[in-house]
């Protein structure tokens, strides 16, 4: 069978290439689209596509190798051979009415999965899969994956017959998370089962995506078996420098240099080939030279390889032809089922005493600690461990991802969702490739624990060279927004990324924004309450300051009266040396109060910063901590507010997903469907089209009646009846503050004329002359509403309040959909302008009900359907009654792949 890694085309596609759309890629020859890179239940890679003509052999081999039962389960008869007839019907489908996906290692097929419509909305399903790969969720995997493409073309249901005894393809309809009805018949089991997805479907697929993915970070970071390729017998090069560090840090497993001519290195009997390993290999560490790493990954395939670490520079970071590398790296990997950290890493470190493993280019790690750590580059990596070094925070794994050609940070993050010897996570993130999982990973670990991220952003310029990304439209705010959204605690450097983690690993959560301050000085106690009112944390207890020639006694009772406070949840500490009192004594002092209490504590020592011996303690319950030291108390304090407002953010409600009422789907999607049937490159929505497609979500557009000339807009205004406005549709109008192009409360036809008249002469000169007649809304707050859909990061729902705060301060919210309803109030409490909402100076406030179910509906129809390129509401009349949408405009372009798209795929 021919390689695959091989054929040009493929070879040459860039990584961030946007697949097709469907209907395009099937005119192109096949849906791409519906291709895959999917981690199973075990933690290894499979390739799901469609099938084609060419796999008839394949699937002839595969038939063969299956044992007489599992062809009796799949044909109902003792098939010895499968017909050229049968052959050609099962390879030769529309990718319509029958479809059919194959699921492949190492190009061979694994599993099959397919449906046959047998009407316009249901369809029979059934799967075979390879008896020797049983029991690794490849069809579950494939019925996930064959739901996805029953909704993309109108099936809304699957049958399947299935014989009593096999219980294994009945336990897939029935842990999938569908309401699946069964009877037996005539001593078949007949199943049935809508494929639109519910709660607990989607629930099952992220659950089944969480534990693969973090079985497979398992297998990578507690290798029983470590193979180096690429190490020398000169001491100065970078595998015998890693082989050095492997050993240095007593890794437990077994460890296989790979030379094609030492016995024997560092002590340490060596291999010619990966092939002549004991063993099955869990790690392949891999430092040849680029142009070598494509044979060296092939070797790793066919030796049965688990993962590669691949620490070899001269990638994507080098150029075009580096790009090419590494994507035919990329894919090679995946097809043999491994999965790569890197190109270009700087390694992994796992501090566990069940591995110990320091499969890096650090020589000096920090000690084993709770904290795990995750950055992309390998300069980054040499900051960040020297770094925790310096701090005295041990680590529990490291990792860094280099060119991310497939680990990422979101993998780690499934890992440490469940890992219990880590209790706070530190990312340094260059560039995300999937904001849309990451959001969503990366919420359900902070539910568990403080997820820390530096981020300079990911616009094109923050993005590393070599690192897989698309570009993005979106503004910086909109990635602030999704950071918040996911419960993660940003921060600015690697300095105040270890502020917070030395407080989240040492000290409890606050339960509160209420401080108290003591030290033994003035200036300090005022630099520290000024820094606490700057954050936005209350001073509810002093400053108190002592003498300078306070006893480490009078230290004590200070802090046990601010501990002991009930308007009290955090205690700063702040202190120069003293003179009444040695440097340790008053450090135990501190140490001693903060060890009786459930607060948190941060403290300023002039000279010390991180986690110093003498403030050490142990807890009731016998928990080793400290209380952190910071050098400058606004350090301390800006951590403590990040902290602070992580645990509101975890102790608040997570909300419900919004899920308005009225939604016609269906009707929405025949209309996008029609129009891009006739303008396949996307167009503007007419007016009429635009009041069908909110409709269909709930959203009702105003009447405005286009007009021509002053006789037309008395005719449009006695149809609508008074009052009416006159208001120009030009774009130039609406973004140039102080051209009014509207005039409002026109009474009768002689204020239409009036009114015709002055806008006609003072718009006329700037082609702005084009008028539409509406009638005069409720006296309420103007807002816009846009939901847009970027490359990188899908839909995207803006809120903001029409007029400067718009168009000059730029005060818009972003919230990243799907959204709960905690989401949807967030949205709009995350503008600047909110007052004007709640009744500003007297004035009515709006219907905040009214307005969040309008929110609510754009970002289900956003989240819903790709094809809406932009939609914009503008402006809806927020006010006391309700909400009023007076005007819209609507892009539809044909649909990017998106990277979260509902079905469990790697990026």
């Amino acid at each position: 069978m021919s390689d695959r890694d091989e054929v040009p085309e493929a070879t040459d596609v860039p990584d961030d290439t946007v697949p097709l759309p469907v209907a395009s890629a099937r005119a192109a020859g096949g849906p791409v689209g519906w291709e895959a890179d999917v981690v199973l239940k075990d933690g290894t890679v499979a390739h799901l596509r469609p099938i084609g003509p060419d796999d008839a052999d394949g699937i002839r081999d595969f038939h063969s190798k299956q044992s007489p039962e599992s062809i009796y389960l799949r044909f109902f008869a003792p098939v010895r051979e499968i017909s050229e007839r049968d052959l050609h019907r099962f390879t030769h489908v529309d990718h319509h009415d029958r479809v059919a996906l194959v699921a492949t290692l190492d190009n061979v097929i694994i599993g099959i999965g397919r449906f046959d419509r047998i009407d316009a909305a249901s369809a029979e399903v059934a799967f075979n899969i390879s008896d020797h790969f049983q029991g690794k969720g490849i069809g579950s995997v494939l019925l996930e994956h064959l739901a996805a493409i029953a909704q993309e073309v109108g099936v809304t249901r699957f049958t399947a017959e299935v014989l009593p005894q096999n219980r294994k393809m009945l336990m897939v309809f029935k842990e999938a998370g569908y309401e699946v009805a069964s009877h037996l018949e005539d001593g078949v089991v007949e199943v049935g089962f809508d494929v639109l997805p519910t709660d607990k479907s989607k629930a099952v697929q992220l659950s089944r995506e969480h534990r693969a993915e973090s079985r497979s970070m398992t297998t990578i970071l507690f290798p029983g078996r470590v193979a180096i390729i690429g190490v020398s017998r000169r001491p100065d090069g970078v595998g015998a420098l890693v082989m050095r560090n492997i050993v240095a840090a007593g890794f437990v497993g077994e460890l296989y240099p790979i030379h094609k001519e030492a016995d024997s290195i560092q002590g340490v009997a060596a291999f010619r080939s990966i092939g002549d390993a004991p063993g099955p290999v869990d790690l392949a560490v891999i430092v040849v030279p680029p142009d070598e790493a494509l044979g060296i990954v092939k070797e790793c395939g066919r030796a049965g390889v688990r993962a590669l670490l691949v620490l070899s520079s001269g990638f994507a970071e080098a150029g075009d032809e580096g790009v090419k590398l590494q994507n035919k790296l990329r894919r090679r990997a995946r097809r043999a089922g491994m999965r790569v950290v890197g190109p270009n890493s700087f390694g992994l470190i796992n501090n566990d005493p069940k591995v110990r493993l320091n499969a890096s280019l650090a020589q000096v790690i920090p000690d084993a600690g709770r904290l795990g750590l995750f950055a992309q580059s390998g300069a980054l990596g040499i900051a960040v461990l020297a770094s925790a070094a310096r701090r005295g925070l041990g680590i529990s794994v490291f990792a860094s991802a280099g060119n991310r050609v497939d680990v990422s940070g979101n993998d780690l993050m499934q890992y440490w969702i469940d890992d219990q010897e880590t209790d706070t996570v530190g990312l340094y993130l260059e560039s995300m490739g999937n904001p849309r999982k990451f959001s969503r990973i990366a919420r359900q670990l902070a539910m568990v624990k403080p997820v820390v991220v530096v981020s300079s952003g990911v616009s094109s310029f923050a993005a590393p060279a070599g690192h897989r990304t698309r570009t993005t439209n979106v503004p910086p705010g909109a990635f602030r927004a999704l950071l918040r959204q996911a419960g993660v605690i940003r921060v600015e450097n690697i300095h105040q990324l270890f502020d917070v983690a030395q407080l989240t690993l040492h000290q409890p959560l606050p339960r509160g924004d209420r401080v108290a301050i003591v030290g033994n000085s003035d200036a300090l106690g005022s630099i520290s309450a000024s820094a606490c009112v700057s954050w936005g944390l209350k001073v509810t207890h002093g400053p108190v300051s002592l003498l300078p020639q306070a006893s480490a006694e009078e230290f004590s009772t200070a802090l046990e009266s601010a501990f002991a406070d009930p308007q009290v949840d955090s205690v700063v500490a702040s202190f120069i040396p003293a003179v009444g009192a040695s440097d340790e004594d008053v450090s135990a002092a501190v140490a001693g109060v903060v060890a009786r209490h459930e607060k948190p504590c941060v403290a300023t020592f002039v000279g010390v910063r991180g986690i110093d011996k003498w403030l050490d303690y142990s807890q009731v319950d016998g928990v080793a901590r400290s209380v952190p030291a910071y050098e400058l108390p606004e350090d301390g304090i800006r951590a403590l507010n990040a902290v602070t407002k992580y645990a509101q953010w975890r102790a608040r409600d997570r909300g419900t997903p919004v899920a308005p009422v009225g939604v016609d789907r269906a009707q929405a999607e025949g209309l996008i469907d029609r129009i891009l049937d006739e303008s396949p490159e996307g167009r503007v929505l007419t007016r009429d089209e635009t009041e069908a497609l909110l409709g269909a979500y709930g959203m009702r557009l105003w009447p405005a009646t286009p007009v021509s000339d002053a006789a037309s807009a008395v005719a449009a205004a006695d149809v609508l009846t008074y009052p009416v406005i006159l208001k120009s549709t030009s774009p130039v109008v609406r973004h140039q503050p102080g051209i009014v192009g509207v005039r409002s409360d026109l009474t009768d036809a002689e204020s239409v004329l009036d009114a015709h008249a002055s806008l006609s002469e003072r718009l006329g000169p700037l082609g702005a002359d084009r008028f539409v007649v509406q009638r005069m809304a409720v006296p309420g707050v103007s807002c816009v509403l846009r939901a847009s859909e970027d490359p990188l990061f899908g839909p995207v729902v803006s809120f903001s309040v029409a007029g400067p705060p718009t168009d000059l301060l730029g005060d818009i919210a972003h919230r990243i959909p799907p959204l709960t309803d905690v989401d949807v109030n967030d949205l709009i409490d995350g503008v600047k302008a909110v007052p004007l909402l709640a009744g500003h100076r007297g004035a009515a406030p709006v219907h905040r009900a009214a307005l969040c179910d309008l929110v609510a509906r754009l970002s289900v129809l956003a989240d819903d359907h790709p094809e809406l390129s932009s939609v914009e509401l503008n402006p809806v009349n927020a006010w006391t009654g309700g909400v009023d949408v007076l005007g819209a405009e609507i892009t539809v372009r044909p649909p990017q792949l998106r990277q979260d798209a509902g079905r469990r795929a790697m990026t």
